[in-house]
């Protein structure tokens, strides 16, 4: 299981020291039709991810480590840039701007901002929805040395 991937489903348990072990537990139903599925872009051997979640399903002490509200009400949007293959991927540093656009056409600005867990750097950010809502996401992403990448993706959100 790629590293990435592993961190999202970390996030989604009841804290990181449920992490410990060598398979993560499976996502618990949390109100959006995708949950697990993250958008992905590739360039060269560099990697995006990202991944947007009802707050309500984080675990109490990662919503508090990395003080991030639970609430059914607010999505949040995480991001992970790395560089080279699954096995041997490395966080590179990157300016991570986003937008969340509703059905209704009303564009909400998402402030990020970087969220570091031991070698792992992501960049977090946070939206209010009103369930049932699908959201489509702007992601743009700046690279040290001016690389730019943009990525959009939709998710849609339902009430628990």
């Amino acid at each position: 299981m790629r590293h990435r991937t592993y961190l999202f489903a970390c996030l989604l348990t009841a804290g990181l020291s449920a992490c410990g072990g060598s398979a993560p537990p499976p996502p618990a139903s949390s109100g959006t039709s995708n949950t697990a599925a993250e958008a992905v872009s590739r360039i060269g051997d560099v990697t995006i991810r990202a991944n947007a979640m009802p707050t309500a399903s984080l675990g109490a002490q990662v919503a508090a480590q990395y003080g991030i509200a639970r609430d059914d009400s607010t999505v949040m949007l995480l991001v992970g840039v790395r560089q080279g293959s699954d096995a041997q991927e490395t966080a590179l540093p990157a300016q991570v701007t986003a937008t969340a656009t509703d059905l209704r056409g009303r564009r909400h600005e998402i402030a990020m901002r970087e969220l570091r867990s031991g070698d792992l750097l992501d960049y977090v950010g946070t939206v209010d929805v009103s369930p049932p809502e699908t959201l489509r996401f702007e992601v743009t992403i700046v690279r040290e040395g001016g690389a730019t990448s943009t990525m959009q993706f939709s998710r849609d959100f339902y009430p628990r």
